[in-house]
């Protein structure tokens, strides 16, 4: 998800973590020429990142307070924030059909994961999560929203509906205000523990049939770090998942111009390493193998450096429970966010089948569905990343 995991490290490692050691001259001095070249050009990124906002295609990070005065005003308001919510490699799988006061949120088959997500679990979860803030903004205007799951069992990629009318008292705003300032935290955190009150409203957002695991002593997230290591590893070793997610990435103006995917700046990585990127994870270079150990030891220093780690399991394996499931893990990280805690959705130990029974076994979750797989802990607050604008996700049939 923004979400997701990306294929790349939070930061750099110390120099024994990373390729440099086993280059020899030659590519010690492309290095060199990268850093210098990175070095003047960085102003330069920094102004285009400036910049951003200035593209109509690109959907600002701010939602208006109060409920607009037309009724398609009111349904470009609940779009925006549907489409703040984290998917997959930024991949915001989704489309909005708006017919009056009804909103019909559309799976995307052409930003879909098959490689990496064969079984559209990942998608389900990113349509939840839009769906969430969707409902969470129509309640903090006043509105009274219905929800249909699946309606026509799914047909024409509707996976839900959503009506509304008016006159109910506000609701929902302190998540609603969470919603612009909602993060995936790449970045190492701190280390410290989750106070247990926070840790029971977070709990507080799972509802019956979904159960969230813990884990915050340190010889099982030393094991889970493991995972992580293993996990990451071998998914970036696979060449079609890697070339899949690959395609995800965004270098120079990308992002700006697209308005999707993972942009080289989000992965934290410094000086030349941001430049060469591209090499580093690209299935078909001959850096990929540094690559792949170099993401997986930071995947392992991540949940080194984390307070606790949640997982979030449904009893059933179904496209709704699914959507259920990212609608809980929206609410979960917007309390989060209002909490003061960073969270970080760490997708391959689900993604990658081999490694999926050893996380439900150290979570003590053995014979349930695993959703999401979250750090939680403390960090600077990153940059968001972009997102394509209302717009151009939805149609409107209003007359």
């Amino acid at each position: 998800m923004d979400s997701a995991r990306p294929a790349g490290p939070a930061r750099a490692q110390d120099a024994q973590d990373g390729p440099s050691s086993t280059l020899d001259r030659r590519h010690f001095l492309i290095l060199a020429g990268a850093a210098a070249a990175y070095a003047t050009l960085r102003p330069g990124f920094a102004e285009a990142r400036r910049d951003d906002t200035r593209n109509g295609f690109l959907q600002p990070w701010s939602l208006p307070d109060d409920l607009p005065a037309t009724q398609v005003e009111v349904a470009r308001a609940l779009i925006a924030a549907a489409v703040l919510a984290p998917s997959d490699w930024n991949t915001q799988p989704w489309h909005f059909e708006v017919d009056g006061s009804t909103i019909r949120i559309v799976a995307d088959p052409k930003r879909a994961l098959p490689a990496t997500d064969p079984d559209r679990r990942g998608m389900m979860i990113a349509l939840g999560a839009s769906l969430e803030n969707l409902l969470i903004a129509a309640r903090s205007y006043g509105l009274r929203p219905t929800v249909t799951y699946m309606p026509h069992d799914g047909a024409a990629g509707v996976v839900a509906e959503v009506a509304w009318s008016n006159g109910e008292p506000r609701r929902d705003r302190a998540l609603f205000a969470a919603i612009p300032d909602r993060r995936t935290n790449r970045r190492d955190f701190d280390g410290r523990a989750i106070f247990a009150q926070n840790r029971a409203q977070l709990t507080a957002q799972v509802p019956d049939g979904l159960a969230l695991h813990w884990i915050d002593e340190r010889d099982p997230l030393r094991e889970a770090a493991d995972l992580a290591y293993e996990a990451t590893h071998t998914q970036i070793m696979d060449p079609r998942a890697q070339a899949e997610q690959f395609s995800w990435f965004r270098f120079d103006e990308e992002a700006k111009k697209r308005g999707d995917g993972i942009p080289a700046d989000a992965l934290e990585l410094s000086g030349p390493s941001s430049w060469l990127a591209g090499r580093y994870f690209n299935p078909n270079s001959w850096f990929i193998r540094f690559g792949a150990e170099y993401a997986a030891k930071q995947a392992r220093g991540q949940v080194h450096s984390a307070g606790a780690v949640a997982l979030l399991t449904s009893a059933r394996r179904d496209e709704t429970q699914w959507l259920m499931g990212g609608q809980t893990y929206e609410r979960f990280a917007l309390k989060a966010t209002q909490l003061g805690i960073a969270q970080h959705p760490m997708s391959a130990p689900i993604e990658v089948s081999r490694h999926r029974g050893d996380l439900l076994t150290l979570f003590g979750a053995k014979g349930e569905e695993p959703l999401m797989l979250v750090r939680l802990g403390h960090a600077k607050r990153p940059d968001p990343l972009p997102r394509r604008s209302v717009s151009v996700v939805a149609t409107f049939r209003n007359t």
